[in-house]
């Protein structure tokens, strides 16, 4: 662990572009409308008052948010984490959760998602104002009860630090909300999953591997890849590090994996056991992102209950479309390590950096793929990936290393909890604003695609409000995986399903 704080020093440094600035620096940042709002239009529906931001922060909640429900899963290690004696500050379990007596309030900006599709969409500087709404939010002090009221009406507490549980916002919107919070003057600060991820990279390598001797693959949505956050950030700590030229990076964006995880049905229908006009997941074909017809065989997905929705005519696929998270899951794994092969690199992948919140909900099923490839052989006996996977392969979930930068923020500005009694937990979701044109809307009540992606940045329209958590938005599927793979969320959850 000692060489994880070298590195998160050499990160702080590489990237002080997204972290907090003095106040000497802060004329040289450049407000976005919905910041200029924010920060300085008492008349915008966006003006956030932090003049009258609480003072003591130590006792406001720990603000988690997220596309979806994949943020759970940082939360999840947030709530079990206990990595740091809390008496001493020191590294060591002391058998005391790091965050016990913390209060937590997670948001999942779900009527908004998918994230990764805004960059594809050309809506850039429409997806960093729903970052820093995000983040507006959660330093706010109101919600809507439910998506009918014209204003906010129920009150919650502002939060003391924000981690942005999600790869796609921290790429596009961390250095907007670090310099929002930092103008702000309330002392809140934001936690980013990208510099986290890379982090608990380098502490896993070794040096004496020598240089160019692994590979080292990122699984994102689209619209993390298409920021190059990951990596250029692992370019640069690693050459602040000595580093350089050290790893072969391999990128692969995602497309439909974590929309299919939160069971966005333009993606993932199970009701269905036939093909369907509107499904926007990967297709057959022959480019690199499609499926291959010649690889179903190590793709090995699962055929059973429509986990693919398939039609032949004379003998040849016309449809085939993928139909459960754990195909996804599969059909990128598959993806990338082809890549990795066609590129003609003769050496091993060590790791992949999970580069999405909701991909570790489909561990079990990437770590049986990534043996079955190890031995997967060809019609002659060869090994079709030999020496393309390390034997010590392992997938990193960046959580573990943002909840360690989230603990030691909090202890350096001495705004931990030091609670003895269980903290609060409040959830949030968005939803479409109530009175939109159904032209806005697609048949199940949600923001249609083309509006989603048409909608323009530097308006005071509010076409999704915030609300708390219930059952009637959060599906029987999501709620099963959840209470199956995070308990501890799960816990908190309950109270608003039940």
């Amino acid at each position: 662990m000692k060489k994880f704080l070298c590195l998160a020093l050499a990160a702080a440094v590489v990237l002080a572009s997204c972290g907090n600035k003095k106040s000497n620096e802060t004329e040289q940042i450049t407000l976005s409308p919905i910041m200029e709002k924010a920060l300085n239009d008492k008349s915008s529906k966006f003006y956030a008052d932090f003049p009258s931001y609480p003072q003591q922060l130590s006792k406001l909640p720990i603000g988690v948010f997220d596309s979806g429900t994949g943020g759970l899963t940082v939360l999840e290690v947030l709530l079990n984490a206990d990595m740091i004696d809390n008496i001493s500050g020191k590294e060591g379990s002391d058998g005391v959760p790091d965050f016990a007596g913390e209060a937590f309030t997670y948001l999942a900006d779900r009527a908004n998602m998918p994230y990764g599709n805004y960059a594809a969409e050309n809506k850039q500087d429409f997806f960093k104002e729903l970052v820093v709404k995000d983040a507006l939010f959660l330093v706010g002090d109101k919600y809507w009860t439910n998506p009918a009221d014209k204003q906010k009406s129920g009150t919650m507490q502002p939060c003391k630090i924000l981690v942005i549980a999600c790869n796609t916002a921290t790429a596009w919107g961390l250095e907007d909300v670090s310099n929002l919070l930092d103008l702000s003057g309330t002392g809140v600060k934001v936690i980013g999953v990208i510099n986290a991820g890379v982090n608990a990279l380098y502490n896993k390598l070794e040096a004496a591997e020598g240089a160019d001797s692994v590979a080292v693959g990122v699984l994102a949505t689209v619209g993390t890849i298409a920021s190059n956050a990951y990596e250029r950030t692992i370019r640069e700590i690693g050459e602040a590090n000595g580093y350089d030229g050290f790893i072969k990076v391999v990128n692969h964006p995602c497309a439909g994996f974590a929309e299919a995880v939160d069971q966005e049905k333009d993606f993932v229908n199970t009701a269905l056991t036939a093909p369907r006009e509107g499904y926007r997941g990967p297709v057959l074909g022959v480019g690199a992102e499609n499926i291959k017809e010649g690889l179903l065989g190590i793709y090995n997905f699962d055929y059973s209950n429509g986990a693919v929705l398939r039609e032949k005519v004379n003998g040849k696929y016309t449809q085939f479309q993928l139909n459960s998270a754990a195909n996804y899951a599969r059909f990128h794994l598959v993806t990338l390590l082809e890549k990795h092969k066609a590129s003609g690199a003769q050496v091993p992948l060590k790791h992949i950096i999970l580069g999405c919140t909701h991909y570790p909900f489909l561990l079990n099923t990437l770590n049986d793929a990534i043996e079955e490839l190890r031995n997967y052989r060809d019609k002659e006996g060869r090994l079709v990936y030999e020496g393309l996977i390390h034997p010590e392969f392992e997938f990193i979930d960046p959580a573990v290393f943002t909840a360690l930068e989230c603990y030691n923020t909090l202890r350096e500005d001495n705004n931990l909890a030091l609670n003895t009694t269980e903290g609060k937990f409040e959830g949030y979701i968005s939803v479409p604003a109530y009175g939109l044109p159904s032209e806005c809307l697609d048949s199940d009540g949600n923001l249609s695609y083309d509006f989603k992606y048409g909608r323009e940045y530097a308006t005071e329209d509010i076409t999704t409000v915030f609300v708390p958590f219930s059952k009637r938005y959060l599906d029987e599927q999501t709620l099963q995986r959840i209470e199956n793979m995070l308990p501890l969320s799960y816990e908190k959850i309950k109270q608003f399903i039940e």
